[in-house]
């Protein structure tokens, strides 16, 4: 077998396809982020900024348990769609509903997007993709989600400033519809699917949380917290140090990211997931230090672009972590659960962030070093583990 039939054969046509919907996806909901704060002050909320991104969060972990669920049972495309589509609902009415009570309805709706989409993604690759190349997979599956990171704030800036702000969220829309219409064909993989019923949404004791995941859960909480306070925070950030183009920030962020998914997602199949961990949190405790302390815009940018290096090899090294250690029937539960500590870390990171930062200059750096606190602490609870961990190398 030639090396590239080889490696068609692992990755198929339809693991590109859900690729590619994971970029348009991810490019929808990114799009808008960067102009929610100031839209949120136009409409008179500004000492509610930190709601943007926690209230999103928590709705988004909420139906965690929700979604695992219905992966294992209706099936992994539904729930991809499913999440789409509410992106497609939700990024359109926005210019519709414009008082502060609907601003944050539709942030608690679109939340589901993301508690839905991400879940069926990672649990359809789990099946059609070998565990020896899960990292590496991950790490592809990832790559795209960043394109669309990158690619779609600065998008939505441009759009704002040379069209407007209507427009730029009925693109995110369109993005998100393209995303659905992708998926459109997509061959279904859950061994045991069954019909949906309303019975399937009741969430017992045993739904919340897959105990075989605790520790990428864990180290996922503590890394989590930093994205949060970042989206949070750095578009105030970066206008204080004199970037125009709040986007911008996002786009080193994402393009850092982008950089390293694939190669840290790969060396964690090789070296071992706590291996690349121990690197990876120690990079992101340098670049909170390093944003905090940042008064020009290329020490910001730096430092952003720095964490999206050390994000870039964590978020696909926990998620196939965490794969490798779920029930293979309940491989969707035990990503849930993942995300389900994802979320809480996000979650708290902007709600908490918002309340030190306070909307006054002086807090960004007592903000930032917190966030460097939590991070080195994964660092130093990984280390203190390391003997617990052994090294899982897949032969070929």
């Amino acid at each position: 077998m030639t090396e590239q039939a080889g490696a068609a054969k692992i990755y198929p046509a339809q693991f590109w396809l859900v690729c590619v919907s994971s970029l348009m996806f991810f490019a929808s909901f990114n799009m808008i982020i960067p102009e929610l704060p100031g839209y949120l002050t136009s409409l008179g909320g500004a000492d509610y900024k930190g709601l943007i991104i926690s209230l999103f969060t928590i709705t988004a972990m909420a139906s965690r348990p929700i979604s695992g669920k219905l992966t294992d049972s209706v099936g992994r495309v539904p729930i991809m769609m499913t999440g789409s589509i509410v992106c497609v609902i939700c990024s359109a009415c926005y210019p519709i509903l414009t008082g502060i009570i609907g601003f944050f309805l539709l942030r608690f709706v679109h939340g589901f997007s993301t508690g839905f989409t991400p879940t069926g993604q990672t649990t359809y690759l789990s099946d059609i993709i070998p565990a020896k190349r899960r990292g590496e997979a991950m790490g592809f599956l990832g790559t795209a989600g960043t394109v669309g990171m990158a690619g779609g704030p600065a998008l939505g800036g441009a759009i704002t400033n040379q069209i407007s702000l209507e427009a730029m969220f009925y693109c995110s829309s369109l993005f998100a519809l393209t995303s659905v219409g992708i998926l459109i064909g997509i061959k279904e993989t859950a061994k045991n699917k069954k019909r949906f019923s309303y019975k399937m949404l009741k969430v017992e004791k045993h739904d919340l949380f897959e105990p075989r995941v605790w520790v990428p859960c864990f180290v996922m909480a503590l890394c989590a917290f930093s994205f949060g306070a970042l989206y949070t925070v750095i578009p105030d950030f970066g206008e204080h140090v004199g970037i125009r183009n709040k986007g911008l920030l996002f786009t080193y962020f994402t393009v850092a990211s982008l950089l390293v998914r694939f190669l840290g997602g790969k060396a964690s199949d090789y070296y071992g997931r706590a291996q690349v961990l121990q690197l990876s949190t120690l990079l992101l405790t340098a670049a909170m230090i390093i944003i905090g302390f940042s008064e020009t815009a290329f020490m910001l940018s730096a430092g952003v672009f720095i964490y999206g290096l050390a994000h870039g090899a964590t978020s696909p090294t926990l998620l196939a972590w965490a794969t490798d250690l779920s029930d293979e029937n309940h491989k969707g539960r035990g990503l849930a659960s993942l995300y389900i500590f994802m979320e809480l870390g996000i979650g708290l990171g902007a709600f908490i962030s918002g309340i030190v930062y306070a909307n006054e200059a002086s807090h960004f750096l007592p903000t930032f070093l917190f966030c460097a606190l939590l991070s080195g602490s994964a660092f130093l609870y990984l280390i203190s583990k390391k003997k617990q961990f052994k090294r899982v190398i897949y032969e070929g």
